[in-house]
């Protein structure tokens, strides 16, 4: 991630590393010696604002901590998102790293001006919203949490 969009958008440290995995089973007995036990969560039939349309997906998800930062681990199951479109590519491991925002709209319109664009999307609640970013050329992908 460039300076510019952290400076400019005054971004807090991280608190979230994100890995898609293929098995998340195997995962997590794999970094369970390094980060700790992990809490699994399913993500059943989610809709989700996916590159301009609606789509549901479903995915498999476990968190563990290391310090402040959080740790995540998605295994895909079924439906278009961002984590099929990786493994699709032959890809698996580090996926996206995760900043706290207020006002998650306004930090996504500000992102676009540094070439970040909203890729997938969705509105929780009044409160709690997310959104992961991209930027033609950049393999990492950001996310924004609003949680206020």
């Amino acid at each position: 991630m460039s300076d510019d969009l952290k400076s400019a958008l005054d971004l807090p440290p991280i608190d979230q590393v994100g890995f898609v995995v293929s098995d998340l089973n195997e995962a997590i007995a794999r970094y369970t010696p390094l980060f700790g036990e992990f809490t699994v969560m399913d993500a059943p039939d989610m809709e989700w604002d996916y590159r301009g349309q609606q789509e549901t997906s479903s995915l498999k998800l476990a968190f563990a901590r290391s310090g402040e930062v959080e740790i995540e681990l998605i295994q895909w199951l079924s439906g278009k998102t961002p984590h099929k479109e990786f493994l699709d590519q032959g890809r698996e491991g580090l996926h996206h790293v995760r900043f706290p925002v207020i006002d998650l709209e306004q930090r996504v319109q500000e992102a676009a001006k540094l070439d970040y664009h909203a890729i997938w999307y969705k509105r929780f609640s009044d409160t709690v919203a997310a959104a992961y970013l991209e930027r033609a050329g950049d393999p990492l992908i950001v996310e924004f949490f609003e949680n206020t």
